[in-house]
């Protein structure tokens, strides 16, 4: 019954850090106090799922490595680390929520580092929730059901691979613009839509990373037949992407 209650928060937790997530990415339509506020709620849940999983940092160093688990850590890892660096980051420029923390850091620095640090936080989080879908998705007993949805997911995650070459997000992941751009004259719901839609296409290229990393490690002769699909559907999903930027920019 325990385990059972603690399994619910946190599932209840990551939900809330997702869409917090989403909030936060949404900052010409949620303005700067709320998303300094949203800040500081996202480092408390952050710190709150690293509590509850633990067991997870006990476990790091017991038993093998093999890919998968390579880089499901390496992700997680990396995904801590760009999150703690935002928020750090973000309190060296608070006006409102923490503002007795402005300038603990150069505020040149802190800013350009909030804004890289802050979309690799939002890609690695799509990838981290993408290596957890195989294991939520092996109930799928349907193989017609199995293969509208690798259909959808893959167009959808075309879309948003598109919308990520397009919004100038590698340029601000490779520090080559200080400053975030945004329209704020875009409605709210578009630019959730395009964020969650971007969020998608890298849980997308996560759970495929997990089928193809599942497949190889298969010791029968069904691995090749296992791994063709979820190549197909990346494949699929960035030729999506190229002829949508090629065709509309």
């Amino acid at each position: 019954m325990q385990s059972k209650r603690k399994s619910t928060i946190k599932r209840v937790v990551d939900v809330c850090m997702t869409i917090l997530l989403l909030c936060l990415m949404a900052y010409q339509v949620t303005g700067e106090a709320l998303h300094e506020w949203g800040g500081i709620a996202m480092t408390a849940l952050l710190i709150l799922h690293h509590i509850l999983n633990r067991r997870w940092y006990a476990a790091l160093f017991k038993g093998r490595y093999d890919a998968r688990r390579i880089v499901t850590t390496a992700v997680n890892t990396l995904l801590l680390a760009s999150i703690a660096l935002t928020a750090v980051c973000g309190m060296a420029m608070s006006a409102h929520a923490v503002p007795f923390l402005y300038g603990l850091l150069p505020v040149s620095f802190a800013r350009r580092f909030h804004l890289a640090m802050s979309f690799w936080s939002f890609l690695l989080m799509g990838l981290h929730l993408g290596l957890h879908v195989p294991a939520m998705a092996a109930g799928l007993k349907s193989s017609r059901v199995k293969a509208v949805l690798a259909a959808a997911s893959a167009a959808v995650a075309g879309l948003g691979l598109w919308l990520f070459a397009r919004s100038g997000i590698p340029d601000y992941i490779f520090f080559r613009v200080p400053f975030a751009f945004f329209d704020y004259d875009r409605a709210a719901i578009t630019v959730f839509a395009e964020n969650l839609a971007i969020l998608f296409a890298f849980a997308f290229l996560g759970a495929s990373c997990a089928a193809i990393l599942r497949a190889g490690r298969s010791g029968n002769g069904g691995g090749k037949k296992e791994l063709l699909p979820p190549v197909l559907r990346v494949a699929a999903a960035v030729l999506l992407g190229a002829v949508l930027l090629l065709c509309i920019g």
